[in-house]
């Protein structure tokens, strides 16, 4: 009995390493820490009646914050332990295997489990404010989606420690990931967890696209949404018509995996390149789907920190509308180099190269916005000017890999390296910060230290140049993706240990601003206005934090920019709440359900990444269930009373 048990454990346990048991020690400290903070002050009910059941789109936003924080620091240390490998020629520090499971589990988390969320955070933080509603079109729905994002991000991350994690590339190309070459649930939990996530991405896209079209305040026109709002739209455009793809492609290889079926083995009429399609129809968009909304953000900070309008509202509208089309039709230029025909590359090629134009429009438009501005150099405003060059270059590059006949000699290089991570670092992760940073003070009432911020800024900043720049160089030099070691004569020592110096100054900025938030959190300037960087759009017209149900009275728009119109009138809603009378507010009822949903799915993934079908029926049943009592549950809304909106309006000084 004692061996069988011994046998089991060591099979379902990932075992063997030093840095493997550490983490272990740790997650179980950590878990510890939580369950006795928790129990000590007595904050179980509050937990679940204040944040697992809630449905009000502003908390559900700040987890989603928190989880894609977290995300960052996972997929981050997983970058420094491959550039602490690369550091020097022939090292030891990881192994092959460990090595190919770290850059698997990078690229995956930090594209579906922190880039995403960080998006929906700031979706959920930012539009219903913007567009001056009291929550999103589907509250509940909402509350689903994120919760399926954090059952199946953690589903995920379970491979850590245990099963063993995936090892194929973010990208899990077959055959390498079919039974035949990968028999280990690692790749089942890359499969169930990116598909229970993106079942509540897909959720929010619709979400998200019916909130903007439909819950607009009285007089804002699609002509007068802020451009955030429209990036959001075109975000979630893609979202709704690539997600579908990845859903099938890894349906499909599921299905290979679990029930040795062969839609991608070339033995038995299958045919892996189909894979590769479906997963790069969604691949490319992607980018576009986490990119779209950080040129939202530059246009609102842009706007925001030079004290103007705009420049060239229409064209921006435009141009993200164009992107979201275009983006369907460069996916082919992932593989150039795989024998396509001189047409079918000549296509891709030249789709590649003009989805740079409208692009290069928006860098354009937010120069000539802040040319003759009153520009402040605050947090949001450094990173969006640090974006431009950045993105600039990344964006040439790119133009470079779009040239078919040259991206023979690019290809499946560093050189791709250097660029993708120019794009998505200097494109989305600056500003998701940029973001973070602006709406910080409508979260949570208090603004982040400023000195602070500049200290991670600058360690960023110059960390992102020292890691990335020469990883061209060690491209041209014929440095391959994925190598986990190299011999000292190739030449690449060098390049490659001032990138590992540059990694690390880049974690050195990420711990700054952990610093910055801790600190913050006592001692930060506490945000009495509503309004501290004298926005324009609607969010900054309420108090922050903002209430529960965000407007006491729905504003009417007259121009572009809402908020700051009202203020060159010398209107503002507290003139209003003086005016109107109070209402009763409707609004959606917490719900435990989503929770509950969640956790049947996880087991369900989880029954089916190790094979207990048992498991895997036990939790779909438990989704059904849920979804039974949903559809017969007919007290999800109540009223709050007139007298309690008067009441908070007067604690917030509103009145």
């Amino acid at each position: 009995m004692f061996e069988h048990i011994r046998s089991f454990a060591s099979h379902f346990f990932v075992t063997g390493e030093p840095m493997i048991y550490a983490s272990d020690v740790a997650i179980v400290l950590f878990l510890v820490g939580i369950i006795f903070t928790l129990t000590y002050l007595k904050k179980w009910k509050w937990l679940w009646r204040e944040w697992i059941t809630t449905v009000d789109h502003k908390k559900i936003g700040i987890m989603y914050l928190i989880s894609a924080l977290l995300m960052m620091f996972r997929g981050g240390v997983d970058a420094l332990l491959m550039r602490t490998q690369l550091a020097l020629p022939n090292q030891t520090f990881l192994d092959a295997e460990h090595y190919n499971q770290i850059f698997t589990t990078h690229g995956t988390i930090m594209i579906l489990f922190m880039a995403m969320p960080f998006l929906f955070a700031l979706f959920n933080i930012a539009v219903p404010l913007q567009l001056g509603a009291r929550d999103v079109a589907f509250p509940f729905l909402n509350s689903v989606s994120f919760w399926l994002f954090f059952f199946g991000a953690l589903l995920f991350n379970l491979s850590f420690v245990i099963g063993g994690s995936p090892d194929a590339g973010w990208t899990s190309y077959p055959p390498l990931t079919e039974l035949g070459f990968d028999k280990g649930p690692g790749e089942n939990f890359y499969l169930l967890g990116i598909q229970i996530s993106g079942i509540g991405s897909m959720a929010t896209g619709i979400n998200f696209l019916v909130t903007i079209l439909k819950m607009r305040a009285p007089g804002m026109t699609l002509m007068r949404l802020p451009l955030f709002c429209w990036s959001v739209v075109a975000s979630c455009i893609i979202i709704i018509f690539a997600f579908p793809a990845l859903t099938v492609a890894l349906a499909l290889l599921l299905i290979d995996r679990v029930a040795d079926a062969h839609f991608f083995t070339m033995l038995h009429g299958g045919n892996p390149m189909m894979f590769i399609n479906l997963f790069w129809i969604w691949g490319h968009p992607e980018v576009y789907i986490v990119v779209l909304p950080a040129y939202g953000i530059y246009s609102e900070v842009v706007s925001t920190f030079s004290g103007k309008k705009i420049f060239g509202y229409k064209t921006m509208v435009i141009s993200l509308m164009i992107i979201s089309v275009v983006s369907y039709f460069v996916w082919a230029h992932h593989y150039f180099t795989m024998g396509a025909s001189a047409g079918v590359n000549s296509f891709f090629a030249v789709a590649s190269m003009l989805i740079g134009i409208p692009t290069g429009v928006k860098v354009f438009n937010w120069l000539f916005t802040m040319f003759r501005g009153r520009i402040q150099l605050k947090l949001p405003m450094l990173w969006t000017l640090a974006f431009i060059p950045c993105f600039a270059m990344g964006g040439a590059t790119g133009i470079m890999l779009a040239v078919a006949p040259a991206d023979y000699q690019y290809h499946n290089s560093y050189f791709l390296i250097a660029h993708f991570h120019q794009t998505l670092i200097g494109g989305v992760a600056f500003g998701l910060l940029a973001g973070m940073y602006y709406w910080w003070p409508k979260m949570f009432g208090f603004s982040l230290n400023e000195r602070l911020g500049r200290w991670a800024f600058w360690f960023f900043n110059i960390g992102f140049y020292v890691c990335f720049m020469p990883q061209y160089f060690l491209g041209f030099m014929g440095m391959t993706r994925r190598v986990y070691t190299y011999s000292g004569d190739t030449g690449w020592t060098s390049f490659n240990f001032i990138s590992s110096i540059g990694a690390y100054l880049m974690g050195i900025g990420f711990l700054f601003i952990v610093v910055q938030v801790l600190y913050s959190i006592k001692y930060g300037e506490r945000d009495l206005t509503g309004d501290p960087w004298n926005g324009r759009t609607l969010e900054w017209a309420i108090a922050s934090p903002a209430p529960h149900y965000n407007f006491a009275h729905i504003p009417e728009v007259t121009e572009r920019d809402a908020w700051w119109d009202m203020k060159a009138r010398g209107e503002s809603l507290i003139k209003v709440n003086q005016r109107m009378a109070f209402k009763p507010i409707h609004m959606p009822k917490n719900s435990g359900l989503p929770f509950i949903m969640a956790v049947f799915f996880f087991i369900s993934g989880f029954g089916f990444v190790f094979n207990w079908y048992w498991m895997a029926a036990l939790g779909l049943l438990g989704v059904g269930i849920c979804m039974i009592v949903r559809s017969n549950n007919r007290d999800s809304e109540y009223y709050i009373p007139a007298e309690d909106v008067e009441k908070t309006e007067a604690a917030l000084g509103r009145v």
